[in-house]
């Protein structure tokens, strides 16, 4: 760690997002921030894995320790005057997870407007409402559904969310 002393603020966003997000301003270079990444990730006694695309960093849990609902950690790197840069987190599930759980969405909003369609067709020719009206009902009540599995996902995994926060603010500060 450096001479001078720096004070660690995090600004993070609601607990209610299914995928938490935080940023820290640091008194140091981007490339130095890197670096120390770089560097942790090829020594290898660490718990985590990693990878460094163009300042954008990935920590994932230890294939071991992996689950469904495991964490992966990206961190942005963005440089700003007077050697300083910022530090952007985005904590969510894997990249696979996070695309079935938005096709799902996706596959429930397409249905909720045909169902609407439905309805309103049905309506207009005097036909049964018993199945749009049901459908209107259950799509909303699936997505709410939805919404509550995503939290026990987050839930399930928010002490790996801890550790791979540790590992960061470890490697940031060069702590052992």
């Amino acid at each position: 760690m450096s001479d001078k002393k720096t004070l660690l603020i995090e600004k993070r966003n609601s607990e209610l997002f299914l995928r938490p997000r935080f940023s820290i301003n640091l008194e140091e270079n981007a490339e130095v921030i890197l670096s120390r990444f770089s560097e942790a990730f090829q020594k290898g006694n660490h718990l985590f894995r990693g990878s460094i695309v163009d300042g954008h960093i990935f920590i994932s849990v230890p294939k071991k320790e992996e689950h469904f609902w495991s964490p992966q950690l990206h961190l942005e790197i963005i440089e700003k005057e007077n050697n300083n840069c910022e530090l952007k987190g985005l904590f969510g599930p894997k990249p696979q997870v996070w695309t079935l759980f938005m096709f799902v969405h996706f596959v429930l909003g397409i249905s909720f407007l045909g169902f609407c369609v439905l309805l309103y067709t049905r309506l207009s020719l005097d036909e049964s409402l018993l199945l749009p009206i049901i459908m209107l009902i259950a799509l909303p009540l699936i997505w709410v559904l939805l919404y509550f599995l995503g939290q026990i996902g987050k839930d399930t995994g928010k002490s790996q969310m801890k550790n791979l926060h540790d590992f960061m603010l470890r490697t940031i500060y060069h702590l052992k």
